[in-house]
């Protein structure tokens, strides 16, 4: 009978049996660390916004609380973003004639809100509660990072469902007192008062992190991580 392949096939096909695997495991390192990369997640990416808001200015220097324009943070699923008047409260006493906001007075003027562009934008099929989080002492700073030190905002962390996991698998070292919640600056060593006993927490993280975590009644790793409890 006459050979089929030649003896040179021998060696193609060791390249093959050894290449293809190398080349399929390549090919998934790099969609995966492609899908993580700060093109595919908006990591640290700046938006550009129709006033160029300083998160730095108005939290870092003047001490604005973030309640004061986020108004609904602590009872919606959404932060809120501010009325116009809510600027104009001090704009129409400083920086009255300032270029960079003439957006504002035009819509002040004319009663139409500014079109803010979304920094933090999750998939339509993720739930997210601004409530509950505040609810059981995350910090602003867990997720959106030191906003008090970023002159233009931008997303500071991936927000890939993994990053979330992280966090719902170990939420312990994400707890602080409810007090401290919108202080970009607070550690446990800083210490804190239980304003219902009066007694000093713990600025130990680890006393701390257990005595948060039944205080706020923060459920177990398993319920966290349950599909339904974002995906809904």
């Amino acid at each position: 009978m006459a050979q089929v392949f030649h003896p040179s096939m021998n060696s193609v096909g060791k390249v093959v049996v050894v290449g293809l695997p190398l080349l399929l495991g390549a090919t998934g390192i790099g969609l995966a660390s492609f899908y993580r990369s700060s093109y595919v997640t908006g990591l640290r990416e700046v938006v550009e916004q129709p006033v160029p808001f300083s998160h730095a200015h108005h939290v870092g220097q003047l001490g604005l609380d973030c309640r004061y324009c986020h108004t609904s943070v602590e009872t919606s699923s959404f932060a809120g973003i501010p009325p116009t008047k809510t600027c104009m409260n001090c704009h129409q006493q400083m920086w009255v004639g300032a270029d960079m906001l003439q957006v504002v007075r035009d819509s002040y003027r004319t009663d139409e809100s500014i079109s803010w562009n979304r920094v933090h934008n999750l998939p339509h099929y993720v739930y997210f509660n601004h409530s509950i989080h505040i609810g059981k002492g995350v910090g602003c700073v867990e997720c959106h990072g030191r906003l008090d030190e970023m002159p233009l905002t931008f997303q500071n962390n991936t927000l890939l469902m993994e990053w979330c996991l992280n966090c719902h698998r170990n939420p312990d070292s994400h707890l602080r007192p409810k007090e401290e919640v919108f202080n970009m600056t607070w550690k446990p060593a800083d210490g804190a008062t239980d304003p219902e006993t009066g007694e000093k927490y713990p600025t130990n993280p680890g006393e701390l992190a257990k005595l948060l975590k039944e205080k706020h009644h923060v459920r177990d790793a398993g319920t966290l991580t349950s599909c339904s409890m974002c995906h809904r």
